[in-house]
């Protein structure tokens, strides 16, 4: 066992010692970067590059992306992370995601394996039980992105209708396009209001309202922001384009309430389950007295 646990440590040892590398109150500094203040005329000098972020993550970033789509194309995700991560607004761009999504991958492999290798289990078994840890963690994390990402849909779903109410109230009263927008991106912390707040950036810099609308929905991929913009796009060409708006923030909320009433339907078939077997089990009790009662009489006899 000591043969294989030697290599593993000391693997662990070296990565462990790559990524701490990254940070600065981990690396010893250069010999010249600690003399380099005491010299005369080097007082102004910048830090050299051992003091900056190793190149070598910016080099392991594509391979991870790679693996990482791949992984999950596998695994049935269909959406690009780059739009996922876009939609839900997220701090880190794809190849940062897909780094330390393979990292966490990788460590939770190499921690199932050492106490594999600690129980005492064969090596078939330690290799298995690391690719299945690996393999979960990431998929655990891919599953997080997506569930993230759906519940976003989700809420721009349901706000949509109240937002193109207000939208349509806005453009009946006079102001423009960009004003109506730039207002209802105003007013609260909601998930349409954190969308439009880029897109009216994206208008402050000059693209048209056609164009940066239809980039949301193309991050957004909810039907019922298609429609609205199929009828947004109509501002230069119709006058009365509260009034359809309005009637588009009608059929949005029609269609929330049909889902609604279909969920509460789902759920209430659902009530009869537990209901149909606390119902059943008794009844079964009472028949089965009688039944195994008759096979004895006619056993016996």
């Amino acid at each position: 066992m000591i043969r294989f646990l030697l290599p593993l440590v000391t693997l662990t040892w070296v990565g462990a010692s790559l990524v701490l590398g990254e940070f600065r109150w981990f690396r010893r500094p250069q010999l010249t970067d600690r003399i380099g203040p005491f010299l005369p005329g080097t007082s102004s000098r910048r830090h050299s590059q051992a003091l900056e972020p190793v190149a070598w993550v910016e080099y392991l970033a594509p391979f991870a992306t790679l693996v990482g789509d791949r992984l999950s194309s596998l695994l049935g995700v269909s959406e690009s992370l780059d739009l996922r991560l876009r939609r839900v607004h997220a701090t880190v761009d794809p190849r940062q995601f897909r780094l330390g999504q393979i990292c966490r991958s990788i460590g939770g492999g190499g921690g199932a394996s050492l106490l594999c290798m600690t129980i005492g289990l064969p090596t078939p078994v330690v290799v298995i039980v690391a690719t299945a840890s690996a393999l979960l963690i990431f998929l655990i994390i891919e599953q997080l992105l997506s569930t993230r990402s759906n519940r976003w849909q989700r809420r721009i779903f349901l706000e949509l209708p109240v937002v193109s109410e207000q939208l349509g109230m806005l453009l009946s009263a006079g102001s423009s396009m960009g004003q109506a927008l730039t207002r209802i991106s105003r007013r609260s912390d909601a998930a349409i209001a954190l969308d439009l707040r880029i897109v009216v950036g994206r208008l402050q810099q000059g693209v048209d309202e056609t164009i940066a609308l239809r980039e949301w929905a193309e991050v957004a991929c909810v039907p019922a922001v298609d429609r609205l913009l199929s009828v947004l796009a109509l501002n230069r060409e119709a006058t009365d384009l509260g009034t359809l708006i309005t009637e588009e923030s009608r059929a949005a909320r029609a269609e929330v309430h049909r889902e609604l009433l279909e969920l509460l339907e789902r759920r209430a078939q659902q009530v009869w389950i537990p209901v149909t077997v606390a119902t059943l089990v008794p009844g079964l009790l009472f028949l089965a007295v009688p039944f195994f009662e008759a096979i004895r009489l006619f056993t016996t006899t």
